[in-house]
């Protein structure tokens, strides 16, 4: 099983849009920027035919050690979830 990289994704813009590999190299670095500042100000993103990404958060909860069972205080934070499109899924689940 490969994983895909940002080389990857600016190979394969290079290869299918005919940009130079500096230009591709930017274009991706620049839309995966304007993805993470998004998520930063806690805004959606919502990629067409892909999936939507948002930022949720989580109040402070009581938890429990699974090892030792001791409860301890887990903090509030933000959490980042990815929901995919019925496209994708079915796309996935099609590959098979």
């Amino acid at each position: 099983m490969e994983t895909l990289t940002r080389a990857d994704l600016t190979e394969a813009v290079y290869r299918n849009i005919g940009l130079s590999r500096n230009e591709s190299s930017e274009l991706v670095e620049a839309v995966l920027e304007e993805v993470c500042a998004c998520l930063e100000k806690g805004e959606e993103v919502k990629l067409s035919s892909f999936g939507t990404f948002t930022v949720q958060s989580k109040n402070e909860r009581i938890g429990r050690n699974p090892k030792t069972g001791i409860e301890a205080v887990i903090t509030p934070r933000r959490v980042l979830s990815f929901r995919p499109s019925h496209i994708l899924k079915d796309r996935v689940d099609g590959a098979k």
